[in-house]
């Protein structure tokens, strides 16, 4: 940082004074003096001008964890192959604000307990964030999220336009319903490679969203896609693990649980209402279907 000043200077505005003398050489009465013509300037004489000041990004470079913030750490369950294009399809999810307020709380509580935790989709450990509220609130839950309608998969370029328009067809009428997430539960992906703190969906909104899973499964079937689970538990993921690390996680969350028998039971953790379904081939986002009042 110092180089980066010696080189550019202060920036102060004695430089500019001093430049501005410098790179004057003209006789201001723009006539002879003392009855002599004026020397013309020295071939060696040049007018130098300042460097422009660095890019403040150098001088004040953002914090470490803004950086990590930005930065996704995905580890794909299947190879990259030119030509191959991940497709996701899901429900998109809000947390409201007063909902993020107790969720957080439970985060903290199971993060001061589990501190291999990170937040989904930002390579942050989750116990960083539970320093500063504010923070644990924007970071770990005021992203989208998803539940999942089928398997990640990918599809050959010739396959997106058809993929698309059956996914459009099969959904584009659906009615409104509520999602209520009632159960905090604990999943490991295929690979067993990662470890996930989820709200799972028991009650309210299961039977809508198993009959989309199904209209999916019809399309991923067609296109001789891999189908999605047997017996499907939607959810969405709030902070993951490396490795398989489900006994000490559900232990975990099994006690702080059992904190909360004998105090007053809410209907469910948080619920929101279904605000449509989208389709995601590589880094291209397709709206299959909004809800009707939308």
């Amino acid at each position: 940082m110092e180089a980066l000043v010696a080189c550019y200077g202060d920036g102060s505005d004695s430089d500019s004074d001093s430049d501005s003398e410098s790179c004057s050489h003209s006789n201001p009465t723009l006539g002879y003096s003392e009855g002599r013509a004026p020397l013309p300037p020295r071939a060696t004489e040049v007018c130098v001008q300042p460097l422009p000041p660095p890019p403040i990004e150098l001088l004040h470079p953002p914090n470490f964890l803004d950086m990590q913030i930005h930065q996704t750490n995905k580890i794909r369950s299947f190879p990259h192959v030119d030509g191959n294009y991940a497709l996701h399809v899901y429900i998109p999810i809000n947390i409201s604000s007063p909902s993020k307020k107790e969720l957080a709380a439970f985060l903290k509580k199971i993060s001061s307990q589990e501190p291999s935790l990170h937040v989904v989709d930002v390579d942050v450990p989750l116990n960083i964030l539970c320093k500063n509220d504010e923070k644990l609130e924007q970071v770990a839950l005021g992203r989208e999220f998803h539940i999942s309608l089928g398997r990640t998969v990918p599809i050959r370029v010739h396959q997106i336009d058809s993929v698309v328009s059956m996914l459009r067809q099969k959904l584009q009428t659906q009615q409104n319903y509520w999602i209520d997430f009632h159960n905090w539960e604990v999943f490991v992906n295929d690979d067993r490679t990662r470890t996930f703190l989820s709200v799972e969906v028991v009650h309210s909104g299961l039977v809508e969203i198993h009959k989309q899973i199904e209209a999916v499964n019809t399309i991923y079937k067609l296109h001789n896609l891999p189908e999605f689970y047997e017996d499907p538990r939607p959810h969405i993921s709030l902070a993951w693990s490396l490795g398989d690390t489900s006994v000490s996680l559900k232990k975990v969350v099994g006690e702080e649980m059992k904190k909360c028998v004998g105090k007053p039971l809410k209907k469910c953790i948080f619920t929101c209402k279904f605000k449509g379904i989208e389709c995601k081939i590589g880094n291209k986002t397709y709206t299959i279907c909004k809800d009707s009042d939308r």
